[in-house]
């Protein structure tokens, strides 16, 4: 029995896919149909057209035209498809939950902007690096046992990290002013306190007490660092880090890891 073939105009028609886009799935070879002994013209067959329903089912699936022509050429089709389709869910699924993530930051960005109308640079972007990072902070923390910690966060609602942001905002542009100031200065040890009392609220006493406890080294105090952008200079937070610890000996409370910096 002869089989069915198609010219490529006809089978464009027939399919929905440009003549152009056929040229090029026959250039890189994912769909390359028998050429015409004497023309040489494309002659497209039946199989051809559930080749081409496989391709653009795949690439509706978000696969890119290499890894197609793999699971074409691809001895059990079936079987490597359902394999290849779970590894490509989970990275849906991590694509999905990183849009959601960034679509939360914007949210609570625009909102900021709204209220604030004019933030700092170096705060606005640290806030937003600051939201960027947290699903690895959270790694961080349940990394060294720090999970109660992550729960906290996880539990506030988005009004609650509003809250915070605003707070840190006003913090950070009030620090940013009065850097230089004796790290003794009353206004300056009441934006300390504003800080820290922040702190204290979003984590609660308890929390800060373990956190306080706790023997984390230097160095793994630093991946956290590294994962929590600062709108501050290095002289800035220098400065920053001395009106802390004034406040901290004054209320008789060890920073989380003061102890460990002569081990």
């Amino acid at each position: 029995m002869t089989k069915q073939t198609y010219l490529i105009g006809e089978f464009s028609k027939r399919t929905g896919i440009s003549i152009r886009t056929l040229h090029y799935y026959d250039e890189i070879g994912l769909l390359q149909p028998e050429k015409h002994p004497n023309s040489g013209h494309r002659m497209y067959t039946d199989e051809d057209v559930v080749t081409l329903q496989k391709i653009v089912s795949l690439k509706f699936l978000g696969y890119s035209l290499e890894k197609i022509g793999e699971l074409l050429n691809h001895s059990s089709f079936t079987v490597s498809l359902n394999s290849t389709l779970n590894l490509h869910m989970k990275k849906l699924e991590e694509e999905k939950e990183h849009i959601e993530r960034s679509l939360a930051a914007i949210r609570r960005t625009i909102t900021i902007l709204e209220d604030e109308r004019e933030v700092d640079s170096s705060v606005l972007v640290t806030l937003i690096g600051n939201m960027q990072t947290e699903k690895h902070q959270k790694e961080w923390l349940e990394k060294y046992q720090l999970a109660v910690v992550a729960e906290i966060f996880d539990e506030k609602s988005e009004e609650e990290k509003l809250a915070i942001d605003k707070e840190y905002i006003r913090v950070a542009k009030g620090l940013k002013r009065l850097f230089g100031r004796p790290v003794e200065d009353e206004e300056v040890q009441k934006l300390v306190v504003s800080y820290m009392e922040a702190i204290f609220t979003f984590l609660g006493k308890d929390v800060m007490t373990e956190l306080g406890n706790m023997n984390v080294e230097i160095e793994k105090l630093k991946e956290l660092e590294a994962l929590v952008p600062s709108p501050f200079t290095k002289e800035e937070e220098e400065w920053l880090m001395q009106a802390m610890d004034y406040y901290l000996e004054k209320i008789g409370y060890v920073f989380l890891g003061a102890d460990n910096e002569n081990d």
